[in-house]
């Protein structure tokens, strides 16, 4: 099969289009024929060989997080998938990627696609949304009626982080660069500023960060929250900031593969209450191409790399 991977750590270069051997599915997993991946940041970092600590892979390694695809080979002790299904799923952050024409799971982290998109679009989804969950809802435990502040909510994380807010019932105070304040716009901020820290009428229940900032900024960012708040972060080169003596909690966000979590996200694209944030196709021959093209300027919205036996929706 085709494949992209890297067999060292480096620039986007390092990035080689090949042929590699089909994988085995395992006990408890499935085999999927992907129809695409997409990029995430993260992705950029691991093959660079900055987070060799946090995530440590094994070489050659291929990229690409999430999947979306149909069970083509079903492990030992797998229930509740048949082949043909279609799935979606993000892997766990040291796994081999699906950056590649097939690609095994664990079946626990996978869930029945969207019917309501094309498949390959659906790449997109797994983990920016359950990333956007697991901050609002694991960590700061958001409740109706609560002040929300999204740094970042331009972005491929922040516009469902936007969203999944609105829904619960929350007001959503957004920051954005000039090139992505539509996307919050769009996604149903009620109020949106250019970076930095807002000027707020009263403080703030949750901070989200998905933006690099500076120290003074990620200080400055929990100083606008109430007394019993919480600040979560997902840049972890920045450790979240808190304030012990006001009861603000700093929390730094690994995403975690969930697929209970997916599916809630699942559904709820599906009813029309969640919308894919901006996607563009591209070959997954080209996935070289935009790792050097993220690692230039952040990407705007949400790149899928289509598999080449992939037949499109």
């Amino acid at each position: 099969m085709k494949a992209v991977r890297f067999h060292e750590y480096g620039a986007p270069e390092v990035l080689r289009y090949e042929d590699t051997d089909q994988p085995v599915p395992g006990v408890g997993e499935v085999r999927v024929r992907v129809a695409a991946t997409s990029f995430n940041p993260v992705e950029g970092n691991i093959r660079a060989g900055v987070m060799q600590g946090p995530i440590p892979v094994q070489l050659p390694h291929t990229p690409g997080l999430d999947i979306a695809g149909t069970v083509d080979a079903l492990g030992e002790d797998v229930t509740g998938f048949a082949i043909g299904d279609r799935v979606v799923g993000a892997l766990p952050l040291t796994s081999t990627g699906a950056a590649a024409e097939y690609v095994v799971a664990p079946a626990g982290i996978l869930a029945a696609a969207p019917t309501s998109v094309p498949l390959e679009d659906a790449a997109g989804l797994p983990l920016v949304g359950l990333t956007a969950w697991q901050a609002l809802f694991d960590h700061a435990e958001l409740t109706a009626g609560q002040r929300v502040l999204i740094n970042g909510a331009g972005g491929a994380v922040g516009v469902y982080a936007v969203q999944l807010a609105k829904n619960a019932g929350a007001y959503v105070i957004a920051t954005t660069g000039p090139r992505s304040s539509e996307q919050a716009k769009t996604a149903g901020a009620d109020e949106i500023h250019g970076p930095g820290i807002p000027e707020l009428s009263e403080p703030v229940d949750v901070v989200l960060n998905f933006a690099p900032i500076p120290p003074e900024q990620m200080a400055a960012l929990a100083a606008v929250i109430r007394d019993g708040g919480v600040l979560v972060n997902t840049t972890v080169w920045m450790p979240a900031a808190s304030d012990e003596a006001r009861g603000v909690r700093g929390v730094n966000l690994f995403f975690r593969p969930d697929a209970e979590e997916l599916a809630q996200l699942v559904s709820l694209l599906d009813a029309g209450k969640l919308h894919l944030g901006e996607t563009r196709r591209v070959p997954l021959a080209a996935l070289a191409q935009v790792h050097a093209e993220a690692a230039d300027a952040p990407i705007n919205g949400k790149v899928v790399f289509v598999a080449p036996s992939a037949t499109l929706d």
